[in-house]
């Protein structure tokens, strides 16, 4: 039926030209396999190679090659399950314009056309007439007649089949269905009246014989189908009859085999296995006297319990306690008798971990309020282990929480018990009458305050040492239980691989017992049942060894823990409980945690020791007395604090900040009284400052030499002596004289305070370079007020501002800024790297002082200039030479040049009269502009020559003028 739908046959000529299917003859039997043919043979060629020399599929399965497709490209191309033909494999995987491009004509290769081909036809026309010719006369006639009946009776039968309605064939064909049932039966056709008319009865018959006929038609197809494969059939009916046979004499075997094991079970195993069955009795005895001594140790577990925790091992009990119940829920599981054993035992394990609760929140309170002098570090070492073993066995790991708060309560108790004792031994002060802890203190001198502070950074060291030694001594205890853990763990392991090894001899030891259990368990094999028994007999053996040894070593410890020896005895069983009872015990991740918890726990009470010193040193600060401390006080208390806060840090490891920055803030707080103190104390001393030379006392040249040394401190204060020298005019600074006056002198003592302080103090070094910046501001600006801007007539009631004055002035500030190097390098010292940003308020003060002295020399100048402008503007050239102008010229230069020579150095004191003559000469200039005195030779400018003479010559006669360059030639016009 499906031949239209088949592959193409292999065409094969006919005698009336058709092509034909090939056939085989031979009767339908199961093929033998034969090897494929090529699937892409090669094309022949001209060097005479056949098509068997292609590539065979069978020969070379393991190489793919182009030989190996099954199907041809057009075929991989068409795509059945696209719509348009357009969308092919090209345009699946490459995109749809890739079926759109035009592919280009090879250039390399001709066109050809049938012209080529001509000669080939001409050749071969003869040789297919030939062919055709001999094809017709002499044809195959068994080959035609076999196809022409196969391809006509099977013509036949597909003819017949397809006249059977496609109903009869589907596979969900059922007449109960009701449309179904009228399709195959249309009773509709029928009259459906009462009686059969003759028409009904003949649509009945012909319905009937269709119906029939399709039957036929059916079966004769069957029976074709099956007359084809009657071979098979046969075959396999054959090989039924035969597998028949041979289950027969398979069964008769077996029946044989049954009689004789029958035989042999009466005759040779009766006896033998009834001696069997009696050792199994036997064992079974032994085995019920073993659970009833276990019975007995475990009956005996509660006063075993009470018995050690009378001695607080409470380890021991815990583990016994754990043991028993082992017990119960395993050997003695069942046992009537013990029903309430078990709640009992659990209600006693609740029990005991409040008891150790209890008693180590009891141990933590009597240790942290002893006295922390004359008594050891640790209490009852054994009593803690013990306990933080407890702890640790029953899971309780918050049991430094209990240890924190105690220690909370402790470190309050410590400051109070000090500030009673120092209270005791002061007179002044009624506890009566002030009962408040930070009153008393207050009320307390700073020595006497002092030696609290002291006393508390003591007991807290104390009080810190305490703690990290009871602290080390449960860190070993938890250590040890770590390495108890990893221990059994590599026990285990070692075990393990032991018990493989040993599995052998363990074999041979229980066969007998095995055989017994095989004979007495019908439907076992021999290992089942042998691994039954070896894991039965290890459990007796272990259970019964392991629970009585360890409930009769408790027993032992709880009567050896009263002896002299029981410390070691306990300590050994508490690791050997702790290896066995390594289910119960916290995991290494938990251990690790406790660990943790210890060092933070340290670290906690370095942190609450400095807070509770904190509110000391803020109830003393509460009133300002910390703020009017001198400051060799408040240093000594910077040190002392350093002191506990260094040695806080040595011992525990933690860094803490609350102290520090309680100092820190009390450090502000003295900076900002230290500074408003000599600020206000230089205000004063401008303010009285009468800008005369004053006498530098020795003590503040040695000061400035010891700054010269590179000494950045103040000296200690010599005791006046007959030998002490006597004041100097001017003060030495590096081979330079200073003329001062004497707010300077003290100006310098001041910032070497400052510097003092950054060095007893190092943490207030940033706010204190502030202050002192904004102090050299302060002389700067005021100083500037009082001598420029004429303050100190108002001010000190001086008369006028002279140019001693403002020569004064200006060498002052030139030695406060020879020393802004000095202290810059000195802070730049005491800053972390971070904090240099500051030091460039340096930069700018040096910057205003060297404007500030460039002003007083603008001044000096300027002075000097409305001197020649006054003088000047009256100059007429005329005898008596020298003029009277000219003369009192000279005389007013003698006189500026007396009051500064001495005051500042030569090179600018030479700098300042180039800058007066300068001046002299522009003025000179106008005014013999204005009088018309040219350079022509006449009398008025051979009288000006002679007064310009004079004038050079009484200059250069000042000291220090002598090599002064005037060069008065510029004040001459150009002759016209």
């Amino acid at each position: 039926m499906a031949s239209s739908h088949s592959s193409s046959p292999v065409p094969r000529g006919g005698r009336d030209g058709i092509y034909r299917k090939e056939r085989d003859t031979s009767p339908p039997r199961c093929r033998s396999i034969r090897s494929l043919p090529d699937v892409c043979p090669k094309e022949p060629t001209g060097e005479g190679r056949g098509l068997c020399d292609g590539p065979s599929v069978v020969a070379e399965h393991d190489r793919w090659t182009v030989y190996s497709s099954k199907v041809n490209l057009p075929a991989a191309l068409n795509d059945p399950r696209l719509a348009k033909r357009e969308s092919d494999f090209f345009t699946k995987t490459w995109g749809l314009d890739f079926a759109e491009t035009e592919v280009m004509p090879s250039f390399y290769l001709p066109n050809i056309t049938r012209e080529h081909f001509g000669p080939y036809l001409q050749e071969m026309a003869q040789r297919e007439r030939i062919h055709e010719r001999c094809k017709t006369i002499c044809p195959n006639k068994d080959d035609v007649d076999a196809v022409s009946s196969i391809t006509t009776n099977h013509d036949k039968s597909r003819a017949e089949l397809e006249q059977v309605p496609k109903i009869f064939m589907k596979p969900e064909f059922a007449l109960e269905d009701p449309a179904t049932f009228n399709t195959v039966l249309p009773w509709s056709h029928f009259n459906s009246a009462g009686g059969k008319s003759s028409r009904d009865v003949a649509s009945s018959k012909l319905l009937q014989e269709k119906l029939s006929h399709y039957l036929d038609v059916v079966e004769v197809s069957i029976a074709r189908q099956i007359s084809l494969r009657s071979e098979a059939f046969f075959h396999a009916m054959s090989s039924q009859h035969e597998l028949q046979d041979r289950l027969q004499e398979t069964q008769r075997a077996v029946a044989v085999l049954r009689g004789r094991t029958a035989a042999i079970d009466r005759v040779m195993c009766q006896g033998p296995l009834q001696a069997l069955r009696t050792a199994l009795t036997r064992n079974n005895c032994v085995k019920l006297h073993n659970k009833l001594k276990l019975m007995a140790a475990v009956h005996q577990t509660q006063p075993t319990v009470q018995l050690l925790l009378s001695t607080s091992e409470f380890v021991g009990a815990l583990e016994l306690i754990s043991t028993t119940k082992e017990v119960l829920q395993q050997e003695l599981q069942g046992i009537h008798s013990f029903r309430h054993l078990g709640s009992q035992l659990c209600e006693l394990e609740k029990l005991i971990d409040k008891m150790m609760v209890e008693d180590f929140s009891m141990y933590a309170r009597s240790d942290l309020n002893r006295s922390l002098r004359d008594e050891p570090q640790v209490l009852e070492k054994e009593r803690l282990e013990s306990l933080v073993f407890g702890l640790l066995r029953q899971r309780k790991l918050d049991f430094l929480d209990i240890y924190s708060d105690e220690m909370i309560m402790a470190a309050k108790a410590i400051v109070s018990q000090c500030v009673a004792e120092n209270v005791l031994h002061i007179e002044e002060i009624d506890t009566e009458v002030v009962t408040k802890l930070a009153d008393q203190m207050r009320l307390m001198t700073f020595p006497q305050w002092f030696e609290l502070l002291k006393t508390v950074f003591e007991s807290f060291l104390l009080f810190l040492q305490r703690i990290k030694a009871t602290l080390s001594v449960v860190k070993n205890v938890v250590l040890e239980v770590l390495a108890s853990n990893q221990k059994n763990r590599l026990l285990e392991e070692v075990g393990s691989g032991a018990s493989v090894q040993e599995a052998p001899h363990g074999t041979s030891l229980l066969q007998g017992e095995a055989e017994l259990a095989y004979l007495t368990h019908e439907g076992l094999f021999i290992s089942d049942a042998l691994n039954d028994a070896q894991q039965q007999q290890q459990a007796v053996q272990d259970q019964s060894s392991t629970v009585g040894s360890r409930i009769q070593q408790s027993r032992v410890e709880a009567a050896s823990s009263d002896s002299a020896s029981g410390t070691s005895e306990t300590s050994v069983s508490r690791e050997q409980s702790f290896m066995s009872g390594e289910n119960m015990m916290p995991t290494d991740l938990e251990l690790n945690r406790v660990i943790n918890n210890i060092q933070e726990l340290l670290y906690n009470a370095s942190d609450v020791s400095h807070d509770r010193c904190v509110k000391v040193l803020t109830a003393r600060a509460k009133d300002g007395s910390l703020e009017r401390l001198s400051s060799a006080e408040f240093v000594c208390l910077s040190q002392a604090v350093e002191g506990f806060v260094r040695d806080t840090e040595e011992l525990c490891g933690r860094r803490s900040v609350s102290l520090r920055g309680a100092l820190q803030s009390q450090a502000n707080r003295f900076v900002h009284r230290f500074h408003e103190e000599r600020k206000t104390k230089l205000s004063l001393l401008l303010d009285n400052e009468r800008w005369k030379q004053a006498e530098v006392p020795a003590e503040f040249q040695d000061l400035v030499n010891s700054i010269a040394d590179g000494r950045i401190t103040l000296p200690e204060r010599k005791i006046p002596g007959p030998e002490d020298r006597k004041p100097t005019e001017f003060l030495l600074v590096n081979g330079q004289k200073y003329a001062v006056v004497g707010t300077v002198l003290l100006l310098i003592r001041i910032f070497l305070e400052y510097c003092q302080c950054v060095n007893d103090i190092p943490s207030i070094a940033t706010d204190m370079l502030t202050r002192l910046s904004d102090l050299l501001k302060h002389f700067n600006s005021r100083s500037c007020q009082l001598v420029l801007g004429a303050g100190a007539l108002q001010v000190v009631g001086l008369k006028t501002i002279t140019t001693k004055n403002l020569a004064l002035a200006s060498r002052c500030l030139q030695l406060v800024v020879h020393y802004i190097p000095i202290i810059r390098a000195h802070f730049e010292t005491k800053l972390q790297p971070k904090q240099f940003s500051v030091l460039r308020h340096f930069d700018h003060i040096t910057k205003d002082y060297n404007d500030h002295i460039a002003e007083i020399s603008a001044k000096l100048v300027a002075i000097m200039d409305s001197l020649f402008e006054k003088v000047l503007s009256k100059y007429e050239v005329k005898a008596p030479m020298p003029s009277a102008c000219f003369r009192n010229v000279c005389k007013q230069m003698a006189k500026m040049h007396e009051a500064i020579s001495e005051l500042l150095p030569e090179e600018q004191t030479q700098m300042l009269f180039l800058r007066i003559n300068a001046s002299y000469k522009m003025h000179l200039k106008r005014q013999l502009a204005r009088l018309g005195v040219v350079n022509d030779g006449g009398p008025q400018h051979g009288l000006v020559v002679v007064d310009v003479a004079f004038y050079t010559e009484n200059v250069q006669a000042l000291k220090s003028l002598e090599r002064l360059d005037l060069n008065m030639a510029e004040i001459w016009e150009q002759k016209r």
